[in-house]
């Protein structure tokens, strides 16, 4: 069996004209779960169906890998990261970073998320007193860019924050840029190429800066962060510790993975809870009943349900990466499709959370699909906010306990609306966003 071809230029036309998200979304409708369109040299298919995520990534997972659709943010983002790295690479960095990344593990960094989410609280409160007005893009961006760099470097300061967020910010956007324009080589003094060139500069050389101060000193003293787990783990097979290049690959992967998804997750709580008053007062009604008024901890999670439900339906209606690649090293056969070699397959969790098999009422905001038994008898792999199988996102744990946390300090003392006569209009590059920010109003409950 085939997928549908659709003709490369009607795709281009449908992607110019209503950007990618939509325009696959209209040819899913038109074709079903399985479409491809050849442009060029490259081949993409596009895979809907939950039986073909559980195929890609799991029972077929060999005939497929992250290869040259992973070019781009190899070169210009992450090097070696665990994100884009392959083979032996990858399963040994996956095996000497998996402890640091359980749901265990990651509560050693609660005590942090609270902490920057009581400082954003009383920003926050302040700012109830004036307009209120905020980007809430902006606002969570740099909360979930705080929490990570502590997490990972223990000394980050409010400017080093700021300075960093940007700098990656501008290495993602050159990164996914080359995939669409035609790329100046790097030493031609063009004003896009300086601006990565100085942003990577900045960024490889602040990890570096810490990781030699970090060394200058006895190993007892190091504090317990990322990058002291990072630098003190060893292969079990070698006994040989990561090179400095993989030390800063990962660093940098792990602050992009670990703050830019974590932050359009939480911007999206906010649209979603000022969109639906009645799951924004069930939200409230668990918070003050559990917490009294008093700010949370790790312990005070599981008796806050519905909040984890609710970051649940946000992860389903939006997904901070829409879409997801794997490139064909062999034939396959994928839910009765045949997939040749050399084939990107792009797999989607922003359509797959909506393929009307699978959901009731699938464009509504509902977090009382989970928890229950309606959760229990989901299909395995229609909901994948995170990619699944061997390869599922490593930082998982450690985005659900923080969107969780932060969730519970801030809806319990406030209750951001949109801000009058904002039409917030959805872009995706990379990962989904608002094109033009989110315009919120802080308001106390």
């Amino acid at each position: 069996m085939r997928a549908t071809r659709v003709p490369a230029r009607r795709f281009i036309g449908m992607v110019r004209r209503d950007g990618f998200l939509d325009a696959t979304g209209d040819l899913w409708r038109a074709h079903g779960d399985a479409f491809d369109v050849r442009i060029g040299s490259q081949r993409l298919m596009f895979l809907m169906h939950p039986d073909a995520v559980t195929q890609v990534n799991m029972t077929a997972r060999d005939s497929f890998t992250k290869g040259k659709s992973y070019d781009g943010v190899r070169a210009f983002l992450i090097g070696e990261g665990l994100v884009g790295s392959t083979g032996d690479l990858w399963k040994r960095q996956r095996k000497l970073m998996a402890p640091f990344f359980t749901p265990r593990g990651v509560r050693a960094y609660s005590e942090i998320m609270l902490q920057d989410a009581i400082r954003l609280s009383e920003r926050w409160d302040a700012l109830a007193d004036s307009d209120g007005g905020v980007d809430m893009s902006d606002e969570m961006t740099l909360v979930t860019a705080s929490i990570i760099l502590t997490s990972m470097f223990s000394t980050a300061t409010t400017d080093s924050i700021v300075e960093i967020k940007d700098a990656v910010a501008e290495m993602i956007r050159f990164s996914g840029d080359t995939v669409k324009v035609i790329r100046v080589p790097l030493p031609v003094p063009t004003p896009r190429n300086r601006r990565y060139l100085a942003a990577r500069a900045l960024v490889h050389g602040t990890i570096a800066d810490v990781i030699a101060t970090r060394r200058s000193i006895d190993e007892a003293d190091w504090p317990d962060d990322l990058l002291s787990r990072l630098m003190l783990a060893r292969d079990p097979a070698t006994g040989e510790p990561m090179s400095e290049t993989l030390l800063r690959d990962e660093s940098i992967t792990t602050f992009f993975a670990g703050h830019e998804t974590t932050a359009r997750t939480l911007t999206f709580a906010w649209y979603a809870l000022a969109a639906n008053p009645e799951a924004r007062a069930r939200l409230h009604a668990e918070l003050d009943a559990v917490l009294g008024g008093r700010p949370p901890t790790a312990d005070d999670l599981h008796d806050l349900p519905y909040t984890l439900q609710v970051v649940k339906e946000v992860l389903r209606l939006f997904p901070a990466a829409p879409f997801y690649a794997r490139d064909a090293i062999s034939d396959a056969e994928v839910a009765g499709i045949t997939v040749p070699e050399r084939t990107t397959v792009m797999l989607s969790p922003y359509w797959t959370h909506r393929h009307p098999e699978f959901w009731d009422h699938p464009d509504r905001f509902d977090p009382d699909r989970w928890g229950g038994r309606q959760e229990a008898d989901m299909h395995s792999h229609q909901y994948h906010p995170f990619a699944a199988g061997p390869r599922i996102c490593i930082g998982n744990s450690f985005s659900l306990l923080e969107s969780h946390l932060l969730l519970a300090v801030l809806a319990q003392r406030f209750s951001p609306r949109l801000a009058e006569g904002a039409r917030p209009r959805w872009h995706m590059h990379g990962t989904l966003s608002f094109e033009s920010g989110l315009p919120m109003r802080i308001e106390r409950r």
